[in-house]
């Protein structure tokens, strides 16, 4: 059996182990290829500081290389008996250059080394999740413009209130989807800040370069605070959660929305047949189960920034095992999402819009308004117009005119999807993912 990190002469009761351990061998495969990454950092900093030879860092570097090419292509393993993806990465390279792998660990702990590997991998993860919701954004965007002419019913109270179109629901969606991304984008310049070099929260030592850290995996600063780095475990989770949580809300909402006018009752839109599943009894049924399931998922994903508080809610700063609980209900969370999104915008981009909803006179009333202030344009007081029309509707002589003249900004004739396309390539570009993709290509290919 592999020796702890941490190990000195006390064998561990091996139930308490497995129960201290718990799920990180499973959980850390998440963070491989990213705790090999500020491995890689790290040690090219130990060389410039006269903690490693040049030749050392040469034989570690391409052994590094080497796992975080497995780790890449799924083939990296914790073995039994190894305690996380840390003690195995460094195993790994003392089985091929002996008591030099050893050296890594210089001057960082496994409580900055579980950080960096945190931010390292939440960072990827949310460059995911905004292409993602770029991709859904833009399939809104066109579906919006395509129906923008389709008039439908809006509703207050679920009663029928006021014309609406399709190029409004999708709009509005597409619209909710940017101001989820400015969220987003905070929690991702929060997550960009390294931790590195705070080691076990009180600083090291050894004359690290935090700066060389930094500028090698492309973060934006550092978390300059030692023990606020370390404070940052479980904050860093919580703030990004919350930004998930309000992707997940919007995908939610739209996923109802398509469930009910998918409905017989509604009409106002059919989902793709291939995209809908069968009843083992009623052969007529065409069950939105897909969005059924988002709509769970993603109501699911907005419990989690509550999970995380009530994990770290009472602790002081300082390093607690309590932080280690939080990766089972974070790291899976960003595939949930990201799935979600990819069934969302494969299905709007095949939705069928009926364009013929309003033929049914049951729609007639929700046009009320448009006759009162056809009546207030001409001279007559508000008041009055809207007494006039309303008795007229009790009468059963009300005869709307279906057409509609909405031209100001964000109306149904004026729908600013082209400002709302340029919200979203703001906020995009504002993430500045090229300066990490870069460091990280610089990082990989140095010798």
């Amino acid at each position: 059996m592999a020796s702890k990190l941490w190990e000195k002469n006390v064998e561990v009761n091996q139930e308490i182990e497995k129960f201290t351990v718990g799920r990180d061998r499973e959980l850390d495969l998440y963070l491989a290829k990213h705790d090999v990454l500020g491995s890689m950092a790290h040690i090219t900093m130990l060389q410039s500081i006269g903690l490693l030879e040049k030749d050392e860092l040469t034989d570690l570097l391409a052994e590094l290389k080497a796992i975080y090419h497995s780790a890449e292509q799924g083939d990296f393993v914790i073995e039994e008996g190894v305690e996380d993806v840390h003690s195995q990465v460094e195993l790994m390279l003392t089985r091929k250059l002996g008591s030099v792998g050893k050296k890594i660990h210089s001057g960082r702990s496994r409580n900055d080394q579980v950080l960096l590997d945190l931010k390292l991998f939440t960072r990827a993860q949310l460059r995911e999740i905004a292409e993602e919701i770029k991709v859904l954004f833009d399939e809104l965007i066109v579906q919006s413009n395509r129906y923008k002419d389709v008039l439908m019913p809006g509703y207050t109270h679920l009663q029928v209130a006021m014309p609406s179109s399709f190029g409004l629901w999708f709009g509005a969606y597409a619209e909710g989807l940017v101001d989820d991304l400015l969220i987003l984008q905070a929690a991702f310049k929060m997550t960009n800040r390294n931790p590195l070099g705070s080691a076990a929260g009180y600083g090291s030592s050894f004359p690290l370069n935090r700066s060389m850290t930094t500028e090698l995996l492309g973060f934006d600063s550092m978390n300059y605070n030692v023990v606020y780095a370390q404070m940052g475990r479980g904050k860093m989770e919580r703030n990004v959660a919350f930004a998930l949580a309000g992707i997940a809300g919007t995908i939610s909402k739209l996923a109802f929305d398509a469930c009910m006018f998918n409905s017989q009752n509604f009409g106002f839109v059919k989902l793709p047949d291939n995209c809908t599943t069968g009843s083992s009894i009623m052969p007529h049924k065409k069950n939105p189960d897909v969005f059924e399931l988002t709509r769970a998922k993603c109501n699911k994903i907005q419990a989690l920034p509550q999970q995380i508080i009530l994990i770290m809610n009472n602790l002081p700063c300082g390093y607690f095992r309590d932080l280690q609980i939080i990766k089972e209900v974070f790291l899976p969370a960003f595939q949930e999402l990201k799935d979600c999104l990819q069934m969302t915008a494969y299905i709007i981009n095949k939705i069928q819009v009926n364009e013929h909803i309003l033929d049914d006179p049951k729609y007639d009333n929700m046009f009320s308004v448009e006759e009162v202030n056809r009546l207030a344009a001409a001279g007559m007081p508000f008041r009055d117009a809207y007494k006039k029309v309303g008795l007229d509707i009790e009468a059963g002589n009300f005869h709307p005119d279906k057409q509609v003249a909405h031209t100001h900004e964000g109306s149904i004739g004026n729908l600013c999807n082209d400002k709302i396309q340029a919200l979203m390539d703001d906020v995009m570009s504002g993430f500045n993912f090229n300066k990490i993709e870069e460091a990280e290509k610089r990082l990989l290919e140095s010798n």
